[in-house]
């Protein structure tokens, strides 16, 4: 992973940019990490605990009700309650962005339904063919998916376009090119 370059917010206080082109102000992760993508990390593998939860608790709820492909449901069941969680501690804890609430949970799922894609094929495979049961096989393939879901959260969910340059005018600031006798 290349390092991202440090941005400045005061001078002589460097601080990481975020990841990808995201913009917004940092989470309070970061008071403890001081990089977002070791803080982007920390929630990810947070998630995937959460997800797997989520799974075994379904699982368990539906196994018995559903048959045979009951684990096919939990999937599903704990795709939708991972997702929802998974995007509130991004948001809060480590993007802190602002706005496009429902754009951003869009972008979240598509990067979440390519996963959840590679998990619909990968766990039946794994499971009839392997003959591995359900929860077992559901937490090898989430070591796959977690870095799928990594490289689009990265690159996709949180995406914010760079702000344009301002000037004098826009944030009332003078700086070094303005004109004292200049209008205002």
């Amino acid at each position: 992973m290349d390092p991202e370059p440090p941005t400045t917010d005061a001078p002589g206080s460097p601080t990481p940019a975020p990841p990808a082109g995201m913009h917004g102000s940092l989470g309070p992760l970061f008071s403890l990490v001081k990089d977002q993508r070791v803080a982007f990390l920390i929630v990810g593998g947070l998630n995937t605990v959460i997800g797997t939860a989520w799974f075994v608790f379904f699982e368990m709820l539906l196994r018995d009700q559903l048959g045979r492909f009951g684990y096919m449901a939990s999937l599903v069941c704990a795709h939708v309650a991972a997702v929802l969680c998974a995007f509130v501690l991004y948001r809060k804890f480590v993007f802190r962005v602002t706005g496009h609430v429902w754009l951003d949970l869009a972008r979240f799922e598509v990067v979440n339904l390519g996963a959840l894609g590679v998990n619909l094929v990968a766990l039946p495979f794994v499971v009839e063919l392997f003959g591995l049961a359900p929860i077992p096989a559901q937490l090898l393939i989430t070591c796959v998916t977690a870095l799928i879901s990594y490289f689009g959260h990265k690159g996709f969910s949180f995406r914010r376009k760079k702000p344009a340059p301002t000037d004098v005018a826009d944030t009332g600031a003078p700086d070094s090119h303005s004109r004292k006798d200049a209008p205002t």
